[in-house]
């Protein structure tokens, strides 16, 4: 397994700057806002030929260091969040407690110091922001923390970043290669505010692994979660829920829809959550649409199903098959998050749609597929003619793309574009996945190809 990174620390010290820098790309947030972190935050990076696994965490201070409650037998966002830094350090291999070197040491960061002392991991003392500073002046305070020789870093222009990962790497074991290259999926959860997109996710790992609360907007980025199940991984995607544009209120919420349709995009697969509750909303619809604007593989799974009465079901199900009619090619599943009935079977839903996405479609097949629907079905006669579909090939997989040449192609209407969509998902029992139809004007590209005479084999 690849050594895990924490990176820990109080608010606004840079935490997921680095984490960014070290996983190579923009996944946290990033604002001059305290305590925007709130869940773990899984990242892949790579220094030389040794991977590792970063992970951020939400900036805490000293009243919720320990676990806390509040006197009242409830849970505060602050004692959950407090939590998720714990579950991140108890899986820790190495812990990077960042400081902040222009504001200097304050009495969070002696309790963070106590607190850390009692972790089995290595422990680095990282100070950050110390771009333009005199190294030894920046970091001679922070040896007060008693936590060995501080290393000074800037996140954001990456002075000291690679020593100070050379040394922490240096420390651990080395990861084992067999040679195999496995394709891990990944599965953004995606839905409204408070839809329970991160109960689902929870429920998926069997543990409290983001923050859930009962309060839209928690998540306020993409979380990414690693998790195994049998001999399969995948990575898990918590996704901040996408409201309407009027709607969206403050810098920090702008970012976090940006990072949830980015990582609906980098997905392979996405769970698209709905609330019995609240019904199909045209928030629904549009973040629909745009999952299969951009070819996702997708799952629907409507939850809050056990709060839903008889006639409430009924009418749920009507207004599925009216208002999201274009995911007919989606298996749809009723599950309660909360207690986990119905929750067991998605994975198998995604693994289909998974496979069907990355379906290598046979030429020869494809094509009596083609010819099958043209004569159960002829595509309408443009203005100058007869449309005539000659010939189709497999032009790209996530999602499937197949390209049709023939003569009059630009008349075809979208109507005949999904029936045809339609004929090559039933053909290939395809499950989960659009299938995308590109038309080219012209003859068949393999016709003029000369094929090999019987008898000798080519080459002799």
């Amino acid at each position: 397994m690849k050594p895990v990174i924490a990176l820990v620390g109080r608010p606004n010290v840079g935490k997921s700057t680095l984490f960014n820098r070290l996983t190579g790309q923009r996944q946290a947030l990033v604002a001059d806002v305290p305590g925007l972190t709130r869940d773990r935050q899984y990242g892949a990076g790579m220094l030389g030929d040794r991977p590792y696994l970063a992970v951020d965490t939400g900036g805490l201070e000293a009243d919720v260091l320990p676990t806390r409650s509040n006197g009242k037998g409830e849970e505060s966002l602050s004692l959950l969040t407090s939590q998720q830094v714990q579950q991140a350090l108890h899986e820790a291999d190495a812990i990077l407690l960042l400081v902040d070197g222009r504001e200097g040491i304050n009495a969070t960061d002696h309790d963070w110091a106590t607190v850390l002392r009692k972790e089995r991991a290595p422990l680095w003392l990282v100070v950050n922001k110390t771009e333009g500073m005199s190294i030894d002046l920046a970091t001679a305070e922070f040896h007060d923390l008693g936590l060995g020789q501080p290393f000074a870093i800037s996140a954001t222009h990456g002075d000291g970043v690679l020593t100070l990962m050379e040394q922490v790497l240096s420390g651990l074991p080395a990861v084992e290669d067999n040679g195999r290259t496995v394709e891990i999926p990944e599965i953004a959860v995606a839905g409204r505010p408070n839809v329970g997109k991160s109960t689902l996710v929870n429920a998926l790992l069997g543990e409290e692994r983001v923050v859930v609360f009962d309060k839209p907007g928690t998540t306020r980025d993409s979380v990414r979660v690693p998790l195994q199940r049998g001999d399969r991984h995948y990575v898990l995607i918590d996704t901040a829920g996408v409201r309407r544009r009027p709607k969206v209120q403050g810098v920090v919420e702008k970012y976090s829809v940006v990072s949830t349709l980015k990582a609906i995009e980098a997905a392979n697969v996405v769970i698209l959550v709905l609330d019995a509750d609240a019904g199909i909303g045209d928030q629904d619809a549009a973040l629909a649409g745009f999952i299969l604007e951009r070819g996702r593989a997708l799952v629907v799974a409507v939850n809050k199903w056990d709060r839903a009465d008889a006639s409430t079901r009924d009418w749920l199900k009507i207004e599925l098959e009216r208002k999201l009619a274009f995911l007919g090619f989606a298996k749809k599943h009723f599950i309660s998050a909360r207690d986990g009935s119905g929750v067991g079977v998605l994975f198998a839903s995604v693994d289909r749609a998974f496979a069907s996405a990355r379906r290598t479609l046979a030429t020869p097949k494809l094509n009596r597929v083609l010819q099958g629907a043209v004569q159960a079905s002829s595509p309408p006669r443009a203005n100058g003619g007869p449309i005539r579909l000659k010939f189709a090939h497999q032009g790209g997989k996530n999602p499937p793309l197949v390209v049709i040449h023939g003569n009059r192609v630009e008349a075809v209407p979208a109507t005949y574009r999904r029936y045809l969509s339609n004929a090559v998902r039933t053909g290939f029992r395809l499950e989960g996945t659009p299938v995308e139809i590109e038309f080219r004007a012209g003859e068949n590209p393999f016709s003029g190809r000369r094929r090999p005479r019987a008898g000798k084999p080519r080459g002799h």
